[in-house]
């Protein structure tokens, strides 16, 4: 039961990054009246409430796997790789881009800077990773208390 409750989170947890990191993060920009200042004031409310939403989903599908003696080291270390970019997301570029946010709205000069799209990287690896945790769990039966006939 733990192991399903964990498979439907990552897939859950791959439809929330797809769908906000790659479809609203740049869609809300074409919206007619949204400008830049609003665009981005909205965007820091969003991935903020994504970092966390992503947060419990991480912590819920963990401990739904704890103990990881039965699981493929891969997606041990796949799981590992996604708790290290959401520490980086959480600790370091979000904090960093919710700063430029914050420039751009008050029409502060905006130094440079490549941040960004380090961040769509890191969601992008994040997909591939989740996907991956998702296959490497799929790959053993799951336990729906039916025995599979020959």
């Amino acid at each position: 039961m733990k192991r399903s409750v964990a498979i439907a989170l990552v897939f859950i947890w791959i439809g929330f990054v797809c769908a906000i990191s790659f479809m609203e993060a740049w869609l809300k920009f074409q919206a007619p009246g949204v400008s830049v200042g609003i665009g981005l004031g909205i965007g820091r409310l969003v991935f903020g409430a994504l970092n966390k939403v992503e947060w419990g989903l991480f912590l819920i599908s963990a401990v739904c796997l704890f103990p990881w003696r039965h699981e493929r080291q891969a997606v041990q270390g796949l799981i590992l790789a996604l708790c290290i970019i959401l520490l980086a997301q959480t600790f370091w570029m979000l904090p960093v881009l919710d700063a430029r946010a914050e420039l751009h709205i008050t029409g502060a000069p905006v130094p440079s800077s490549n941040i960004h799209f380090y961040y769509v990287g890191l969601e992008i690896i994040k997909v591939i990773g989740l996907v991956f945790v998702g296959m490497g769990l799929l790959d053993k039966p799951l336990v729906l208390g039916i025995k599979k006939s020959l």
